[in-house]
C-alpha cells in the first residue's frame, strides 16, 4: 500500500488489514496537514489538492491529466481520448496550484523529472508516459463499446507527436517558480533552460497545434505565441535573480518583438477582442478561444488592460454555454479536424473567475466560483467538461485541469478579498 511520497506502507500478511488502512489514512492526513489555504470553498480546495496528489506518480513526480481513457466529451461522439499520461502543460498548471497552497516539494519533483526527460531526449515532448517514455501509438479497441455506447475506445494518444510551442513557456515558468521560492540554478540546469529559451525564440512564428491539440493543420495560435514570450520573459527574470549569464540582449530583443507582434496581430479592432490566432501578413484571425482568458494569468497582458476587459466580455457572449459555463471555442468557426461537438470546458470558466477577480469584480467572481464548485460530486470530484443541457459530467474523470481551477481561483479570490479588506 502507498501513502503520499515518502510514506510507503509495507503490506504484510502479519499486519491486520485494519491496521494498514489506519496507517494509510494517517499518512494522508499528515500530508493534507501541509496544505496552507484559508479561503472560499475550503473543503473542496483540500479535496482538489488530494485529487492532484492521487494523480501524481509518487516515484517520479509525473502528474497524470486524468486516470481514465475514452470517456467521451459528448455522448455518442468521437472525442474519446486516453488521458493517462503526463502533459507538460497540465502538470505545470498542477505544480503552480500546489505551490500556491504550500505544497512546494510536490511541485519541485515534477520540474526535476521533466527536465531529465527533456535532456535525455534532446528536447521536451508535449507528453510522457509515467515512466518517462512516450505514450504508445494511438489505436481503437473494437472489443469495447465505450461508455454509454460512445465508441471508439482509444488507447495511446496521437497528440504525442504534435507540435505545441507552449511547452517552452510552461517549463520556464515552473523553473521561475522554483527560483522565486529560493531554488538554486546550477550550470546543468541553466544550460537546459537556455536551450528551451533559444527554442522558443527560434520557433514562435511557426504554426502549431495549440493548447487544445487540434487534429487539423497547424495555425499561429495566440496562446502558443504568448507562451513563447513567457519562456523568454522567465529566462530573463531567472538570469536577473541568479546572476546567470546568457544571450540576454538577444532575448530582450526577441521578447519585445514577440510581444509587439502578439498584441497587434491577435487584436481585432472591429470586434474589439483578441482572437484565437495571430494575423500574420493579413491572414485570418479566427474566432474566439477560451485560452485567451489565461493571458493575464501568465502576465502577458494586465487583467485591467481595456483590450483584455473587452476580450473577456466578448468571450462571455460568444462562448457562452449557460449558467456560467463556457465552450473552449466554436467548432463551426474554428476547425479542429473533427466533426462532432463537445461539452462546456470547466477550466475556462475558472479562468473567467480569475479575470473577474483581477478586474476587482469580486461579487461576480465569487458567485461564479461557488456555482462551479457546486458541480462537484458527493466526494468532491469534477470531470473535464459539463453537459450544458443537463449538467452531467463529460470527458475524462477526475480531471486535473478542473481541480487546478478550484485551487487557483480560490487562492486568487482569497487574496483579493484580503486586499479589499
Amino acid at each position: 500500500m502507498h501513502g503520499p511520497r515518502g510514506l510507503n506502507l509495507i503490506c504484510s500478511s502479519t499486519v491486520p488489514a485494519t491496521t494498514l488502512r489506519d496507517r494509510t489514512a494517517e499518512s494522508w492526513r499528515r500530508w493534507a496537514g501541509r496544505i496552507a489555504y484559508d479561503g472560499p470553498q475550503h473543503h473542496l480546495v483540500r479535496r482538489s489538492a488530494l485529487t492532484l496528489k492521487l494523480l501524481d506518480h509518487s516515484s517520479t513526480g509525473a502528474i497524470m491529466a486524468a486516470a481514465t481513457s475514452s470517456l467521451p466529451e459528448w455522448v455518442g461522439g468521437q472525442r474519446n481520448w486516453d488521458y493517462r499520461y503526463t502533459w507538460v502543460r497540465d502538470a505545470a498548471f498542477s505544480t503552480y496550484a500546489l505551490r500556491r497552497i504550500g505544497l512546494a516539494s510536490d511541485a519541485n519533483a515534477f520540474l526535476s523529472w521533466i527536465l531529465n526527460c527533456a535532456e535525455r531526449d534532446g528536447g521536451p515532448s508535449i507528453m510522457y508516459a509515467l515512466d518517462g517514455g512516450q505514450p504508445p501509438a494511438e489505436f481503437s479497441d473494437p472489443e469495447l463499446r465505450g461508455w454509454r455506447g460512445s465508441a471508439p475506445v482509444r488507447w495511446g494518444n496521437g497528440a504525442a507527436g504534435q507540435t505545441q510551442h507552449d511547452v517552452y513557456g510552461e517549463l520556464l515558468d515552473v523553473a521561475y517558480q522554483w527560483v522565486r521560492a529560493g531554488g538554486g540554478v546550477d550550470d546543468h540546469l541553466w544550460s537546459a533552460l537556455t536551450s528551451l529559451t533559444d527554442a522558443a525564440v527560434k520557433n514562435w512564428r511557426t504554426p502549431d497545434h495549440g493548447i487544445w491539440e487540434i487534429r487539423d493543420s497547424g495555425r499561429p495560435f495566440t496562446y502558443s505565441v504568448a507562451m513563447c514570450q513567457v519562456a523568454v520573459d522567465r529566462a530573463l527574470r531567472i538570469a536577473e535573480l541568479t546572476g546567470r549569464t546568457g544571450p540576454t540582449d538577444a532575448w530582450r530583443t526577441a521578447h519585445d518583438e514577440i510581444c509587439t507582434t502578439l498584441l497587434d496581430g491577435a487584436w481585432d479592432p472591429t470586434r474589439k477582442t483578441f482572437t484565437e490566432q495571430l494575423s500574420l501578413d493579413g491572414s485570418a484571425r479566427g474566432g474566439l478561444d477560451g485560452s485567451l482568458l489565461a493571458l493575464p494569468l501568465r502576465r502577458v497582458v494586465e487583467f485591467t488592460d481595456p483590450r483584455m476587459v473587452s476580450t473577456v466580455e466578448a468571450i462571455r457572449q460568444d462562448l457562452d454555454a449557460g449558467d456560467g459555463l463556457l465552450y473552449r471555442y466554436r467548432h463551426d468557426v474554428s476547425s479542429d479536424g473533427l466533426d462532432d461537438g463537445e461539452g462546456a470546458f470547466l477550466l475556462c470558466s475558472f479562468w473567467l473567475v480569475d479575470n473577474l477577480t483581477g478586474q476587482g469584480r469580486l461579487d461576480e467572481a465569487m458567485e461564479l466560483y461557488d456555482s462551479l464548485c457546486s458541480r462537484a460530486n458527493h466526494v468532491g470530484l469534477l470531470s473535464e467538461e459539463i453537459n450544458p443541457n443537463d449538467g452531467s459530467f463529460l470527458g475524462n474523470f477526475p480531471q486535473a485541469f478542473s481541480h487546478i481551477g478550484v485551487i487557483s481561483s480560490g487562492f486568487q479570490l482569497a487574496r483579493a478579498i484580503r486586499g479589499a479588506r
